[in-house]
């Protein structure tokens, strides 16, 4: 072996220790499971943009084999599960114009875009989520409330579940919803 390839061998053992330090850190550090305190009243009904979730895949499966139909169709019904959990809350959720949104990459990261949309709509809020795949074993769930005049957040949170599932995807914003969004302190 020689220097760079010694080299390029200890980089890669280093590497492959701190996976599960990485991994041990990102399961037990703040912003998991339901940990996060909630600060004032849950969101009083009233209308909002709903932007539905962007899928985010960072896991080496959809490195290599790109996007899959079932990723694809549990992301749309959960979409479905939010939109009714709203609506039964009250909400009056509003669609967004498609090519305004289609300029956006993520809602959830949009420096402000989403509540500007919003309010250009006449909606008190923007609503948004997203789904992080890290496996087919840990995804992480989050959803925004924004308040569309000032661009703040009004309440959001984050769940990580197990599997990837239909069950697991509904279950968790279910859960998302009812226990950080609109929990009361």
């Amino acid at each position: 072996m020689d220097g760079t390839e010694g080299q390029a061998h200890g980089l890669r053992m280093i590497f492959l220790r701190l996976i599960p330090i990485l991994c041990a850190a990102a399961l037990t550090g703040p912003g998991t499971g339901a940990a996060q305190p909630v600060h004032g009243s849950a969101p009083p009904p009233d209308s909002a943009a709903w932007f539905g979730l962007h899928f985010i895949d960072t896991s080496t499966e959809g490195a290599i084999n790109g996007v899959r139909e079932d990723e694809t169709r549990r992301v749309e019904m959960a979409e479905q599960v939010i939109a009714e959990d709203l609506r039964n809350r009250g909400f009056t959720l509003l669609e967004p114009p498609a090519a305004q949104v289609a300029q956006i990459k993520n809602p959830t990261q949009s420096n402000g875009s989403d509540s500007r949309i919003a309010r250009e709509m006449g909606a008190h809020y923007a609503i948004s989520g997203e789904v992080q795949k890290v496996s087919n074993l840990i995804l992480s769930l989050n959803l925004y409330v924004r308040d569309a005049a000032s661009g703040g957040t009004v309440r959001a949170g984050v769940v990580d579940i197990r599997g990837n599932t239909d069950e697991s995807f509904r279950r968790g914003y279910l859960y998302l919803l009812k226990n950080i969004i609109f929990r009361e302190e």
